[in-house]
């Protein structure tokens, strides 16, 4: 377990882990429920006043490096974020190219459905049709999810090899992409499903 006084902790080194983003979640399961016990509040009741506030701070620090890592996605992000390649506020909210006539016809149909709602006209056929871009989006979402899966594959396998920094950073570059997209693609489900539900 690694902690520093000065500096947030690297949540891999936290569990004694390599900066791998395929992660056994039994063992992590196991490793957390390790460090719970020993920072667990009960053993530092007759410890001093500064000894108790650190061990607090440890154990906050070690749920929220349980958190990030048992998540997939926070899991990459997080990878990015502590090797430089993704600062908050960095992400970008662009349509992918490849579907932006597909979001255009979405905006549009979501500007009738509001319409529609404030006129009290019939909107159960815009209605049907957001279900349906709704669940089209969705599935790109979950591709999404899978060449993501298969990029932190290859960071991982770039890792065992003692790979390049260049071939890591390619690997960084590509997932930063894919977050991106998802992100894109996250928020546009969500605002979909919220405007046909409360339709």
């Amino acid at each position: 377990m690694s902690f520093s006084a000065t500096q947030p902790p690297d949540y891999f080194s936290v569990f004694g882990l390599p900066r791998k983003l395929r992660l056994e979640m039994p063992l992590l399961e196991q490793k957390f429920l390790q460090l719970s016990w020993k920072l667990h509040p009960d053993n530092f009741v007759n410890a001093s006043e500064s000894e108790r506030e650190l061990s607090l701070k440890r154990s906050s620090e070690l749920n929220d490096a349980y958190r990030v890592l048992r998540d997939p996605v926070g899991r990459v992000e997080y990878l990015l974020e502590i090797e430089g390649e993704r600062r908050e506020g960095e992400k970008k909210q662009q349509a992918p190219p490849e579907l932006l006539e597909e979001v255009f016809e979405l905006n549009e149909s979501l500007d009738e459905l509001r319409e529609a709602k404030s006129s009290g006209g019939d909107f159960r056929e815009l209605k049907n049709k957001l279900q349906s871009a709704e669940k089209n989006f969705q599935e790109k979402l979950d591709e999404l999810d899978t060449q993501l899966q298969a990029v932190a594959r290859q960071w991982d396998a770039a890792l065992d090899a003692n790979g390049t920094s260049d071939a890591r950073k390619a690997l960084m570059v590509r997932m930063n992409e894919l977050l991106n997209r998802r992100s894109y693609l996250r928020n546009l489900v969500a605002n979909v499903a919220k405007e046909w539900t409360e339709a």
